[in-house]
């Protein structure tokens, strides 16, 4: 794919891969062994589970496969019990909706949903002094507004990684010490991260992480997985389940319903086969990183990237090396068509909101961010320049 793409979306579709390419034929080859190919498959799902454990610094037993990160968020929402008087999950403004979503489905039980708002605060490396020069505090303003809503009414803190949209690195282990601190759980979506910056569950002291292998862990969608730092200790059992939460999935036993201790207990039905062997393929890929070089790496080609769209103009949020994940967003009145053009030209972002995303991982170079400067501006030739208002988020 990258002999023909300069594909800086990893942020929404990691690359395709050849590896992706064979472990799809071997799934293929799988399926002409009949009843036998179920063993196979479930070797993939496991396997998954046990890579993405190490990834994280966890034990596979606290890994659940699920469909994706909004599931898993529900898994948590809906098994943690409704102590007296904790009524409140704690959000953010900067949180991916679809989870936001699910907090907010649980309000017909009487849960409050409240947000603090991390989103709202500049961002850009020398906006209102919140750039490198450490004149400002971002991270500590968003500590400060989750502390101010966590208190002992706080069932849930959900916090993300890196935000979706600006690509901001989050104060989690901050914000956990303080739920922590109340009483209260955290939730961590980490899909933004994981793959392209080590993580690990200890140093980011999170009850539950949740992440996905469509993106920079280089799979498909349709497989995410639920760390759960104690599976068998939340006041509920799970509602949605299905015969993969089992304690003997293959028991096939109508009239027993009996979860395991481990976070098995929080998957469903048969899980996405051809994405599990995407997983492993792009494992393969991502095992052998040093996700620190990697993450130093991706630094280096957005700080290069952002001095070349600024050349030439452009206006970029792009928050300091300290709280930046692996994207950069490229202001543009209509980002859709900025999108299409630069697709039809070779080069692959992703556009949100009012904003592009340039997302890069591993395999990009300096070559790809020239490509990108170069197409962005024979965009400009045609359609004329984006405005010259200053942009924070």
């Amino acid at each position: 794919m990258l002999e023909r793409t300069v594909h800086l979306s990893s942020c929404s579709l990691g690359a395709r891969s050849t590896d992706l390419d064979h472990a799809l034929g071997r799934m293929a080859a799988d399926m002409t062994l009949g009843a036998g190919a179920w063993e196979r498959f479930s070797r993939q799902v496991d396997r998954a589970r046990a890579r993405f454990a190490r990834l994280i610094g966890a034990d596979a037993e606290r890994v659940a496969v699920v469909p994706n990160a909004s599931v898993g968020a529900y898994q948590v929402a809906s098994t943690l019990g409704r102590r007296r008087g904790r009524h409140r999950i704690v959000s953010s403004t900067a949180e991916f909706p679809s989870i936001s979503h699910v907090w907010l489905a649980q309000g017909r039980d009487g849960t409050e949903v409240v947000h603090a708002p991390c989103a709202g605060k500049p961002v850009d490396a020398t906006a209102d002094g919140y750039g490198d020069d450490g004149a400002g505090d971002w991270a500590g303003d968003c500590v400060a507004d989750y502390a101010a809503l966590i208190d002992e009414r706080t069932r849930l803190v959900s916090v993300p990684l890196v935000t979706y949209a600006e690509g901001r690195v989050m104060p989690v282990a901050e914000i956990a010490a303080i739920a922590h601190a109340a009483g209260a759980p955290v939730f961590v979506d980490a899909y933004q991260a994981v793959g392209v910056r080590p993580v690990r569950v200890d140093e980011l002291g999170c009850d539950f992480l949740v992440a996905g292998t469509m993106k920079y862990l280089l799979g498909l969608p349709g497989l995410a997985f639920l760390y759960v730092r104690a599976p068998g200790s939340l006041g509920l059992d799970p509602v949605l389940t299905g015969w993969f939460g089992r304690v003997d999935p293959f028991a096939f036993d109508v009239g027993l319903l009996d979860f395991p201790a481990a976070a098995t207990r929080f998957e469903t039905g048969t899980p996405a086969v051809p994405a599990a062997y995407a997983a492993n393929a792009g494992f393969d890929l991502v095992e052998p990183l040093d996700l620190a070089e990697v993450r130093d790496h991706v630094l280096a080609l957005t700080d290069l990237a952002a001095g070349g769209l600024r050349e030439r103009g452009e206006q970029v949020v792009l928050p300091p090396r300290r709280t930046r994940g692996a994207h950069l967003c490229l202001f543009d009145p209509e980002p859709e068509s900025l999108a299409r053009f630069l697709a039809e030209h070779g080069v692959s972002v992703s556009p949100r909101g009012r904003y592009v995303r340039i997302s890069c991982h591993f395999y990009n170079d300096a070559g790809d961010v020239a490509a990108l400067c170069a197409a962005v501006s024979a965009y400009r030739s045609k359609h004329g320049s984006c405005g010259g208002v200053r942009v924070h988020s």
